[in-house]
């Protein structure tokens, strides 16, 4: 494959997100021919309208500024209600690897076990297909009831909402293991549990690795709007915040982190299902 060929992809995104800029730049831009507003009229409306511009939307170098102001501060912590966006990722992302980890632990055997056996996927099919369907959301307030903990009850649905494709997928990669594998792993009188880790584990591992992959996503998507609930600490909390302080500027910085920190745990994922599918 030529370079040429190699940098037409970037170099298509790079022109993509130059236009997408721009386009936001022109958007903000003040309007032509404005008039002098009054004082007070311009404390009502805001500085955005006295200056007579289109939006209050702020423009692209506005966002780049405090996103820099971000960068140089990331975790400075000045109150409850005052801490850097590094603080409220790292609290994020603490309860997303937990709740992924503790539902990763509990699906993995089970889904192993609907795999093996019929008898055990036609015994629980019935509760995982009334119990998948639930929105992790509607956990919260029993969780909230019963665990009294705010972090703890995020944990916990960050471990409903990664259980079921990371079950699912396990039970169908076992299910699928070729037959003439068992077989012939049942001639060599091989025992349960090395048949598990030496025949079915190699062979179902793409299949569990893509609903790990499934998993980190969803995880991620759903601890933005539990800390909006719950309140205190985390990007999602962030988020809401700065609404409640009316700074747009901060929530697109938080909303483009949450985008690049979800890029990056799916990729971590996309990197290790390709190490199991094709080993180098």
């Amino acid at each position: 494959m030529s370079s040429f060929a190699i940098w037409r992809a970037p170099a298509l995104s790079l022109l993509l997100f130059l236009l997408f800029v721009g386009v936001w730049h022109a958007a903000t831009l003040p309007t032509v021919g404005q008039q002098t507003v009054d004082p007070e009229y311009a404390k009502l409306v805001g500085a955005a309208a006295a200056t007579g511009q289109k939006t209050a939307f702020p423009a692209p170098a506005d966002v780049a500024a405090k996103i820099w102001t971000h960068l140089e501060e990331p975790f400075y912590d000045r109150g409850p209600n005052d801490k850097g966006i590094g603080i409220q990722l790292a609290y994020s992302l603490a309860r997303v690897l937990l709740g992924f980890l503790l539902a990763a632990l509990a699906a993995i055997p089970i889904g192993f076990l609907i795999g093996m056996s019929p008898l055990v996927y036609r015994a629980l099919d019935p509760f995982i297909q009334v119990l998948k369907p639930i929105s992790p959301l509607a956990w919260m307030p029993l969780a909230l009831f019963t665990l009294k903990d705010s972090g703890v009850s995020a944990v916990f649905v960050i471990f409903i909402c990664s259980l079921w494709p990371m079950l699912v997928n396990t039970a169908f990669g076992v299910a699928a293991v070729r037959r003439e594998w068992l077989n012939v792993a049942k001639t060599l009188e091989v025992g349960p549990f090395r048949k598990a880790f030496r025949v079915i584990l190699p062979a179902a591992a793409p299949t569990i690795m893509t609903g790990m992959r499934i998993s980190i996503g969803i995880a991620w998507l759903v601890i933005v709007a539990a800390e909006m609930l719950v309140g205190g600490t985390g990007i999602g909390y962030f988020v809401w915040n700065e609404w409640n302080n009316l700074s747009i500027t901060n929530i697109l910085t938080a909303i483009l982190a949450i985008g690049l920190i979800g890029m990056a745990l799916d990729q971590i994922l996309a990197r290790l299902t390709r190490l199991v599918t094709f080993p180098e």
